[in-house]
Parts: structure tokens; C-alpha cells; sequence
């Protein structure tokens, strides 16, 4: 059951609260002193808002006992929402205490309607704040686990999409089956392919790459099958084709839908039997190659208008894994901008926001192209978006400028930034310490208080 602690040294107004709240099925814990607020605070890990009162013993308005008790709350428990009740309302404090991070102040007597409201919601994003940091952790625990029974290739990524495209390629890595790999051109295909060859049962063998769809037909067979000498024209000796070069090992065919006819059919015999012969030659060659292939081409659509084989299609597409344009997956955007910016650059909180708010349609290829052109072309060591050579949209622009809270990636960055310096990582994000020590708490991030 929710869990609330009241915080009060009037009895009635505990036990009314413990009866509106009962009603509600919200358990009511209390205390009727500071010290014994923070006392129950520490042998209750499961409460997620606190009512406190201002003012403690008789003659006292001051307020400044519930300010103390409120900063001795936050300095343990950054993240928990407090509302602060008082019969002496002070406009001047509660704005302090709003600002450094109070979720409400109100006075007595209370509208019970209001206040229901004001605890419901508070609770319902207390909730959800749990489950995410319970998703985060659950992410980072299967990262970890992921990082140290698989090469991973040096991939660079944070999401979740990717995480779990990763679980599932690696899962069916060692698996002697085709592999096809979709997504949009610049999305990353390739990476996911080295990544299956280097944990597949074939790892130490060869691994073979060939854009099959840049291939003319009056060359597509000499470069997958080989040539003998004489094949044609300048020919001197005998050339291995990209099937016998991968034998024991893996071929990668990039850009499968741009395939011709001629080169399909050819393709689909040696998937078959295993067997080819050079040009030139009438001898039969055999090998055996574990085939990874990818395309950004909708290949159902291309079945359909008959300019893809639908048999060469099945004998591919045994397990087919979907790459998310970078659009899909924005939580890559910072880890892949520390990758491709030069070391000596620096990035404003603005630009961060900018780049991570754009649609990047030529995904990590135009990400990591907009790094290089912005460390050759930026003026000094500040990067700024007119550098990238991109341009985010008017409407773009306001909704970063309306983001209510920074990403646990862009506050990892600004920390890294400013060497763990809370104050200055702080007011580079835009917020108070108060408020970045809640995110760092929420994120489960360690630091050094100032």
C-alpha cells in the first residue's frame, strides 16, 4: 500500500488526515516532531511524500523550524516530494522553498478536495519515478552483462532500443542460419554485422564484405565467384571470388535490394547447394559461408512488383533484425557525439539540445559527416549548431527551449565537463544544485557534494 508521512505536532490534524487519506487507501504514517520525523524517515524505505508542518510548539510562527526540517529532508532524501503545511503563511519563504524544490505550500485549514488532488499526483509521479529507475538499473545491469559475454565491436550506444537489437543479435550469433539485417542507409547495418560474425561459432574466419547492389552485371559474377585467366579482357591469373574468400567463414551482402535479376538468380544457386564455378571455368567450386545481408529497401514491396526474388527472400531472411533510424533512438545522439567530436572541442548545454532534438535523416553516417565538417570548419573550440552545417526548425527550436529537464546523457556530459564541480555543472544545465542533486540521486549517478 502507498505509504505518506505527515510531519505535524497537532494530533487532530494528523488523525484527519489519516482519515482522509484511509479513505483513499493511502497509509498515513506520522510524527508529531521533527527529530521523529526524520527517526521514521530512516526506518522506512517505501514512503513516497511527506506532509510536514512549519511551525513546532506553541508560540511559534517563525516558520524556521519547518525550513531546517525541510533542508534536513532534502539533504538525505533528494528526490522525495514534500508538501509544506502552515497556518501562518509566509510568501517569502514558501517561494524560497518552492525553488529549492518543495512540491507544494499550502495553509490551514486545508480544501480536502485540493489537497487529494495535489497528493495523487504527486504519489502517481513518484511511482513512475520508481519504475524508471528500476528500468534504468535493469538496463545498465543488462548492458553490463552484455559488455562482458559478447565483443560488442566498440559499438556506441545508450537506448534501449539498442540494447535490445544487441541482445537479440548476439543471442543468435552463433546460430548457422542467414541473417538480414533492415533499416535505413547510415542506421549502423554494418556494425550489427560485424557484431554476429565476431560471436559467431565462424569468428575466426574469414569476414567478407561486398555492396552486391553496386555491382554491374558484367562484373557481379567475377566478384562473387572468382576468374580464371583469359575470363576476360587483361586477366592474367586466377581470381578468388568474395564466396571463396569467406569459406570458414562470413559473408556480408550490403544493399541486397539493389541486387539485379541476374545477379539474384545466380546468388540464390550457390545458397542452395553450397557450389559455384569461377568465370571461365566448368569446374565446380564448394564452400561453406555463414551469410549476414542488409538492405534499406522494403523487400516485401519489391516481391510484390517483382524486382526481388520471393525463394531468394526466405533463403535470406531466416531471422530478420530491424535497425531503428537515429531518429527512433535520440538516447545514441550524445554517447555518439562524444565519439565522432575531437577531444579539445566543446559543446554548449544549447547545442546538445539542438542536435539531439533533430531527425538526423541520414542517421549515424550524417551525425558522425556533421562532426567532422563542425571540428574542421568551427572557428575556436566551441562548437555551435551553425557549424554542424544542419538546420533545426523554428518550432524545434522553442520546444528545447521549453525542456523541463535535462537527460541523465547530457547531465553525464556536463559533469564530465566540469570535472564533478556541482555549482558549475549546475549553471551550465540551467538549474540549482538542489535540482541537479535530485537528478544525479534519481539517475543513480555518484558525486561529491560542494
Amino acid at each position: 500500500m502507498t505509504k505518506v508521512l505527515v510531519i505535524d505536532d497537532n494530533p487532530t490534524v494528523v488523525s484527519a488526515l489519516q482519515l482522509l487519506l484511509g479513505l483513499h487507501d493511502i497509509t498515513c504514517l506520522y510524527a508529531l516532531s521533527p527529530q521523529e520525523g526524520l527517526r521514521v524517515l530512516q526506518s522506512h524505505d517505501d514512503i513516497l511524500l511527506v506532509i510536514q508542518d512549519m511551525n513546532f510548539g506553541e508560540g511559534e510562527n517563525s516558520g524556521a523550524q519547518g525550513k531546517a526540517l525541510f533542508y534536513a529532508i532534502r539533504d538525505v532524501y533528494q528526490d522525495l516530494p514534500i508538501i509544506l503545511f502552515t497556518a501562518w503563511t509566509q510568501l517569502e519563504m514558501a517561494v524560497e522553498l518552492i525553488k529549492e524544490g518543495a512540491a507544494d505550500y499550502l495553509s490551514k485549514p486545508w480544501d480536502d478536495q485540493k489537497l487529494l488532488v495535489t497528493i495523487t499526483n504527486l504519489l502517481e509521479l513518484g511511482q513512475l519515478r520508481q519504475q524508471n529507475m528500476q528500468r534504468a538499473l535493469m538496463q545498465c545491469n543488462a548492458r553490463s552483462t552484455l559488455e562482458k559475454n559478447y565483443n560488442l565491436c566498440g559499438i556506441v550506444y545508450q537506448s534501449e532500443e539498442m540494447q535490445t537489437l544487441l541482445e537479440v543479435s548476439t543471442k543468435i550469433a552463433r546460430a548457422d542460419v542467414p541473417v538480414l539485417i533492415t533499416g535505413p542507409n547510415g542506421s549502423g547495418k554494418e556494425k550489427i554485422a560485424e557484431i554476429i560474425q565476431a560471436n559467431s561459432s565462424v569468428a575466426q574466419g574469414p569476414f567478407i564484405k561486398v555492396n552486391v547492389g553496386a555491382l554491374p552485371d558484367e562484373l557481379m559474377e567475377a566478384e562473387l565467384f572468382g576468374a580464371e585467366p583469359g575470363a576476360y579482357t587483361g586477366l592474367t591469373k586466377t581470381r578468388k571470388g568474395r564466396f571463396e574468400l569467406a569459406d570458414g567463414g562470413t559473408l556480408f551482402l550490403d544493399e541486397l535490394g539493389n541486387l539485379s535479376a541476374n545477379g539474384q538468380a545466380k546468388l540464390l544457386r550457390v545458397l542452395q547447394s553450397g557450389e559455384f564455378e569461377r568465370l571461365g571455368s566448368s569446374v565446380t567450386q564448394k564452400c561453406k559461408v555463414r551469410i549476414i545481408s542488409a538492405t534499406n529497401a522494403n523487400l516485401i514491396e519489391a516481391i510484390e512488383t517483382g524486382s526481388f526474388r520471393e525463394d531468394l527472400y526466405y533463403r535470406l531472411n531466416v531471422i530478420e533484425l530491424k535497425l531503428p533510424a537515429l531518429a527512433n533512438r535520440r538516447d545514441d545522439i550524445l554517447p555518439l557525439l562524444n565519439r565522432f567530436i575531437d577531444s579539445d572541442k566543446k559543446l554548449s548545454v544549447n547545442t546538445i539540445r539542438q542536435l539531439q532534438d533533430y531527425d538526423w535523416p541520414g542517421n549515424v553516417r550524417e551525425l558522425e559527416n556533421a562532426c567532422k565538417r563542425a571540428s574542421l570548419l568551427a572557428s575556436n573550440n566551441s562548437l555551435q549548431m551553425i557549424d554542424f552545417g544542419i538546420s533545426v526548425p523554428a518550432a524545434n527550436t522553442q520546444k528545447i527551449t521549453r525542456q523541463p529537464e535535462p537527460s541523465k546523457q547530457l547531465i553525464e556530459f556536463v559533469m564530465r565537463e566540469n570535472c564533478g564541480v556541482i555549482a558549475q555543472a549546475a549553471r551550465q544545465l540551467g538549474i540549482s544544485r538542489q535540482a541537479l542533486y535530485r537528478r544525479l540521486d534519481k539517475y543513480n549517478m555518484a558525486y561529491e557534494k560542494d
